[in-house]
């Protein structure tokens, strides 16, 4: 009974978990994301008006709803699988990289969603995984308790432009931050390259502040 058990949650992750093979500059990158269109904390950080909060620009909001819009059911099938429950780790893919990306698209939903994210990276200790998130509550809850893999790196996504956190939040490894083209060029290291020949993001031993200028996607 349990060997079946075991089949079958195999066939429903490769058929329900999808992994992405992801474009532009993330060229390279395989990646587990969620649907932005349909989670909550997305919606409303989304529609705020409020042009320093960098969720108003969302290239995801704006591509899902756009030219990628064919991409939205898949990935809503990942957020109604992960954030379901803790899955069996038979459940849970075998990632073949050395670096891999956890929402590429999304945000984080609850801790369910967290806790199938660290089972991942645990399964898989071979590869180096990163979360970006702006969502402190669900990362402090778990990680409060809970040890963090090594391979897991986690970045807090700065939801304020022009507002430079040097100081990672408590469980966080590196921030990631937003400025307008002309503010803090002296401190902007994510430039354009392919994130595949740059690696600040995917590894510990290189700079705790990622600072980017923002692009043009959703509203102005």
């Amino acid at each position: 009974m349990e060997a079946e058990k075991r089949r079958q949650y195999k066939r429903d992750a490769c058929i329900m978990i999808h992994i992405s093979k992801m474009t532009g500059k993330l060229e390279g990158f395989l990646a587990i994301s969620t649907n932005t269109s349909s989670n909550e904390y997305c919606q409303k950080q989304n529609t705020k008006n409020d042009p320093d909060n960098i969720c108003v620009h969302c290239y995801s909001w704006t591509m899902l709803k756009t030219y990628r819009k064919n991409m939205a059911p898949a990935l809503e099938r990942n957020s109604k699988l992960l954030a379901s429950k803790a899955l069996h780790p038979d459940a849970l893919p075998i990632i073949n990289s050395a670096f891999f990306r956890f929402n590429a698209h999304g945000e984080l939903i609850n801790e369910f969603n967290l806790i199938n994210y660290v089972n991942i990276a645990i399964k898989n200790p071979h590869c180096n995984f990163t979360l970006w998130t702006k969502r402190y509550d669900i990362v402090y809850k778990y990680f409060k308790n809970n040890p963090k893999p090594k391979n897991f790196i986690l970045v807090y996504s700065n939801p304020k432009i022009n507002h430079i956190f040097s100081k990672p939040p408590k469980f966080f490894d590196k921030t990631f931050n937003n400025v307008h083209e002309d503010l803090h060029q002296e401190k902007q290291n994510c430039t354009g390259q392919k994130c595949k020949d740059c690696l600040l993001c995917y590894k510990l031993d290189t700079t705790d502040t990622i600072v980017e200028k923002v692009k043009s996607y959703g509203k102005k």
